[in-house]
């Protein structure tokens, strides 16, 4: 049962001191009935969370009492320096070279006789808006409707693609013009195969929640090496731009790997103009952005791999008739480009059909 509010009456001194009581618990802080304000040290801007959008100012600035002194503040953003000030004057962080995603921003406070440590957090959104691309078929290829597809990408007229589901797991290539295995193995049942992208004559393989990557011998399918995960989450998606492993964990996080021993270097967090972006699935490396499946829908997003804006959708709606969708079909999923071709390929988990799609020009939402 839900009952009326009661309305209970609360003189002022007894709300000072209440207040007084709590925040001494919590805070350190001064509470002065003479003035009937609590005065303590923080920031008068930013406000905690705020959201920016890339390329813009932000105004930090302390919040000082009146009997306090300060000699110095040192400035970090994200634990590295950013600037400082001999007092409570404001600081303008510039946002235009930085990644997306919530920023800490730490002021170190000198009052000659100690220092106090202040943090609050922002988030950086895309400033861009991104544009709504559609396609049209140029060519279509049958695909093995056995492959739950976690990885596509093509090599020298065939694809390299991984699937997965445990038990059913493979890393295989295969013929474009026939869909059919050229050559393919089978993961041990204990691993859910995800991702997987070529690297010189090395084949890097995700798995799903088993934190280890597999290495193959591009020719012989042949495992030569694991690597383990360090701080992303789980496999997904898995791309080489020639110099770095780009991964996806099923977040709006995509991180850089060292190409040669595997480790994760860097990240970035992906953001349109609403805000994050997850569930970042398979994706691929196309002339310097990053192009990635949104797991269960139908949308590609276009990502700048700099900062993480998302600088376009495709919308791939349709793409697979109804005609040809079985009770098996899952979604969308496989990205793959032929860089001498200047040919675009796309499929889905236990699809049908592959198709070859040339992109129609963008427009506004």
């Amino acid at each position: 049962m839900h009952s009326g509010q009661t309305n209970t009456l609360i003189t002022l001194p007894k709300l000072i001191l209440l207040i007084c009581m709590f925040t001494g618990i919590t805070l350190v802080i001064s509470c002065k009935s003479g003035t009937n304000k609590a005065e303590v040290l923080g920031f008068k801007a930013p406000e905690q969370g705020q959201s920016y959008g890339l390329g813009e100012d932000v105004k930090v600035q302390l919040d000082v009492p009146a009997d306090s002194k300060i000699s110095s503040v040192n400035y970090l953003l994200d634990g590295k320096p950013v600037g400082a000030k001999n007092n409570g004057d404001a600081l303008v962080l510039k946002t235009g070279d930085l990644s997306l995603g919530y920023k800490l921003i730490t002021a170190i406070v000198d009052n000659g006789s100690k220092k106090d440590t202040l943090t609050i957090n922002i988030v950086l959104k895309s400033a861009v808006k991104p544009l709504t691309q559609g396609y049209k078929v140029i060519n279509t290829f049958p695909h093995d409707t056995s492959s739950y597809t976690q990885g596509l990408e093509y090599h020298n007229g065939r694809f390299l693609e991984s699937s997965g589901e445990y038990g059913f797991s493979t890393l295989k290539w295969v013929n474009l013009q026939t869909g059919k295995d050229i050559q393919k193995i089978d993961l041990d049942k204990k691993y859910f195969g995800e991702g997987s992208t070529l690297v010189g004559d090395k084949i890097i393989l995700l798995t799903w929640k088993e934190d280890v990557g597999f290495v193959y011998d591009a020719k012989s399918l042949k495992q030569v090496g694991t690597f383990p995960y360090q701080n992303s989450r789980e496999g997904w998606g898995l791309t080489y731009d020639g110099q770095r492993i780009i991964k996806s964990d099923g977040t709006n996080r995509i991180w850089f790997l060292n190409a040669a021993n595997y480790k994760e270097e860097s990240y970035i967090d992906v953001y349109d103009n609403n805000g994050q972006v997850d569930q970042l699935n398979e994706l691929e490396y196309i002339d310097g952005k990053i192009y990635a499946n949104i797991y269960q829908t139908d949308k590609i997003a276009v990502i700048d791999p700099k900062n993480g804006s998302v600088l376009s959708y495709i919308d791939l709606t349709g793409i697979l008739p109804t005609k040809d969708r079985y009770p098996n079909t899952d979604v969308l999923n496989g990205i793959a480009w032929d860089a001498a071709g200047k040919r675009l390929f796309v499929t889905g988990k236990k699809f049908s059909k592959l198709f070859q799609i040339q992109l129609v020009p963008a427009v506004s939402k």
